[in-house]
């Protein structure tokens, strides 16, 4: 079984309160991104590519993209680990990921690679659990995990697992990612935060055109993390002033996006950035 394991992208993203454990609570929304990547319409690639089939004893191979990490503290383990437990009758299988998707991005590839192997275990083993089940199993990997389970666009809260469905479609706008070599970790993004109370409603902001999104819809990670890395706010301008109807930076970056009515203006646009990693997609 192979399957193209597609990004996430974070539309807006409030911090609105620091809890006792520590952690923080947001609201977010998440939107698939690369789904279209790889057919004729969107012909760049765009995805992780996961192959799982039966085998004598299970083994892991990963390749592409450097996967730096013990294999103990790998997503694509602790997803077959987290089935296992859940599943023991569970067979051997070679579990094989080539790694496309750029790392520390915001967008989500570590936990797409964690939720998609939850997916396939579960169809080869005949569908033993429902996606709510394979959901809970998604959140003890990561937040963000539970999202790729329905991998649709969702409202999100809490740490980002208590997932609401939104009547939110993007067909037919076209998306460029720009990545600069910036590698922001989680204690960064996090440190200069301060955490409040949004001035607009996120759920209610993505009930409007994206055309009316900017100065309404934001990502609060922005305000603390744009001043250390000057690069970021300097390509989100040189996205806007290239013509995109919204932009911003996706989770805690750092990716940011630019959302244009034709891949026409995003290809122009994508010629700007050939300094950064870049990716276009059809929403």
């Amino acid at each position: 079984m192979i399957r193209f394991v597609n990004a996430k992208l974070n539309l807006g993203l409030n911090i609105v309160r620091r809890r006792p454990d520590g952690y923080h609570d947001l609201e977010t929304v998440f939107y698939p991104i690369g789904v279209h990547n790889g057919t004729p319409v969107n012909p760049e690639p765009f995805s992780d590519i996961l192959e799982i089939t039966p085998a004598e004893s299970t083994e892991f191979v990963f390749s592409g993209r450097k996967v730096d990490c013990p294999l103990e503290k790998n997503l694509v383990y602790k997803a077959w680990k987290v089935f296992k437990e859940a599943y023991p009758e569970l067979p051997d299988f070679r579990i094989h990921l080539e790694k496309h998707l750029p790392d520390g991005a915001g967008l989500g590839g570590g936990s797409a690679d964690a939720s998609a192997v939850l997916c396939m275990l579960n169809e080869l083993c005949g569908d033993p659990f429902d996606q709510g089940q394979l959901a809970a199993m998604a959140l003890k990997l990561g937040a963000d995990c539970p999202f790729f389970i329905y991998n649709s666009p969702c409202y999100a809260e809490g740490v980002g697992e208590r997932l609401e469905a939104v009547d939110l479609d993007l067909s037919g706008w076209w998306c460029l990612l720009v990545k600069p070599e910036v590698s922001i970790s989680t204690k960064e993004a996090f440190a200069g935060v301060t955490p409040g109370a949004p001035e607009h409603s996120l759920k209610e902001t993505a009930r409007l055109s994206p055309e009316e999104w900017q100065g309404r819809m934001v990502n609060d990670f922005e305000g603390s993390l744009f001043p250390n890395h000057e690069v970021l706010p300097q390509i989100k301008e040189r996205l806007l002033g290239k013509g995109a109807v919204y932009a911003a930076m996706s989770g805690s970056g750092s990716t940011v996006f630019g959302l244009f009515r034709s891949r026409e203006e995003a290809a122009d646009a994508l010629s700007e950035f050939v300094e950064h990693y870049t990716a276009l997609c059809l929403m």
